[in-house]
């Protein structure tokens, strides 16, 4: 490259104008004499060569490089981030400008559009160009379920609590609707179904402490149940339920047994009120019995009843059979069956059995037993037949009980007897070898 290319190189830059720089530099036109080169030389004296070219035009993309009046060209062309890889902005003939993201997904490159830089925000842009990068990144590792956003509780159980109970027994539902309006609703109704964590099931928890805590131990079953059908409709992720595990109340068991002078009492009092309340005193005396529950007598049907026994279709533990004594047949034949009621104990419409709770709370003041629950009833009725030694198995094929485990807690009654008998025993031979029993 002699002087006539120099003095080209000249030109070109005059005719350019100032504004455009060659990148490049000089070197000396004799080689051989780069060992003696002096600094001072002319440009006309040497070669200019030029530096080696960076792939792509870079530039600080944000708001106000976007605002610039860029140079436009026949085709497109791109210029990148400097700060993030693979974010860029496309520069069209038409002087349109598109934010976009470069991005290489399982050996394929893929340049997306994510729009007019007249329409969507720099920093927008980048953010998303950040996301669909770490996505890629990311792809084919493990990733965490995401549970798609989800109602409240209260909307929950609006929508789903006719499909959730259908598989439950009237009196569950009655119940189970009670806890959930008056004790779940008030903590947890306002929040989201996949938003409630163990944390907030163990404060719940601690706020019943030292009171309450029977309400606490009938309720949380319930929530468990619908967090269950949340996850069901894919609404929790599944195995998440916060109730799980969750540690109920301790709690000491009511256990009251009647004695035989308790009996009495009962029974002169039923006498005395017979009269006025014969309706109550008939269950009172089946309850006595045959120690059926009070629920299975007060919605007793004349369709059940088939002397020896009570057919009940359902019960609490399903289809049950209650054996007749003489002493119940008796109380059955002594109750005035009424035209076109199904029920033995019908209220005044007919419609409904009677309510017991109001009658029983007075009348077993006035037995002096301010502390017996109708349903002690029930549990004397098996420590009788245990001091009589009727067998636990019997015991529970009296009481309709499915499981051998909850004939079990009579377990102690028998062996009581059985003490007494041995104390019985040894006493009579100690006396028969002359000691003092």
């Amino acid at each position: 490259m002699g002087k006539s290319a120099v003095k080209s190189v000249r030109e070109m830059l005059r005719l350019l104008g100032s504004g455009y720089a060659v990148e490049g530099h000089l070197v000396p036109a004799n080689d051989r004499n780069s060992a003696t080169f002096d600094h001072s030389f002319d440009i006309g004296d040497g070669h200019m060569v030029p530096m080696r070219r960076k792939p792509g035009r870079r530039a600080l993309l944000d708001g106000n490089f976007a605002r610039r009046k860029l140079p436009l060209r026949e085709t497109e062309y791109c210029i990148w981030d400097t700060e993030l890889a693979g974010f860029g902005m496309r520069v069209r003939p038409t002087g349109n400008y598109y934010w976009f993201v470069r991005l290489r997904h399982r050996a394929k490159h893929r340049r997306i559009t994510l729009g007019r830089t007249d329409d969507v925000p720099a920093e927008l842009a980048r953010a998303q160009a950040r996301r669909l990068l770490a996505e890629v990144a990311l792809d084919g590792l493990p990733k965490r379920a995401v549970v798609k956003s989800t109602p409240i509780m209260s909307d929950f159980v609006d929508t789903y609590w006719d499909d959730l109970s259908r598989v439950w027994k009237a009196s569950t539902i009655s119940r189970n609707w009670h806890a959930w309006k008056n004790v779940i609703a008030p903590e947890f109704g306002p929040m989201r179904v996949a938003d409630i964590l163990p944390a907030d099931v163990h404060r719940w928890r601690d706020s019943f402490a030292g009171r309450r805590e029977g309400q606490f131990n009938r309720s949380v079953p319930v929530l468990a149940a619908l967090l269950k059908y949340g996850e069901a409709l894919q609404l929790r992720r599944r195995g998440s339920n916060p109730c799980r595990g969750m540690p109920r109340f301790k709690r000491e068991p009511k256990e009251r047994y009647l004695t035989p002078a308790e009996y009495r009492r009962i029974g002169a009092a039923l006498r005395e009120v017979e009269a006025a309340y014969p309706a109550q005193v008939a269950i009172m005396r089946l309850l006595l019995f045959t120690g059926a529950r009070v629920g299975e007598i007060l919605n007793l049907r004349w369709g059940w009843v088939k002397p020896p026994r009570l057919l009940l279709p359902d019960s609490k533990t399903g289809a049950k059979t209650i054996w007749l004594n003489s002493q119940a047949l008796d109380v059955l034949e002594s109750i005035d069956r009424r035209d076109g009621i199904e029920l033995v104990f019908p209220n005044r419409s007919g419609a409904q059995p009677i309510i017991l709770d109001n009658w029983w709370l007075p009348f077993r003041r006035r037995c002096a037993l301010p502390d017996v629950r109708i349903h002690d009833l029930r549990h004397s009725f098996a420590s009788t037949a245990i001091r009589d030694n009727v067998p636990l198995a019997t015991i529970g094929k009296l009481l309709g009980h499915v499981l051998p485990e909850t004939t079990a807690k009579y377990a102690h009654l028998s062996d009581d007897v059985i003490g007494d008998a041995a104390d019985r025993i040894a006493g009579s031979l100690a006396q028969a070898i002359g000691l003092r029993p």
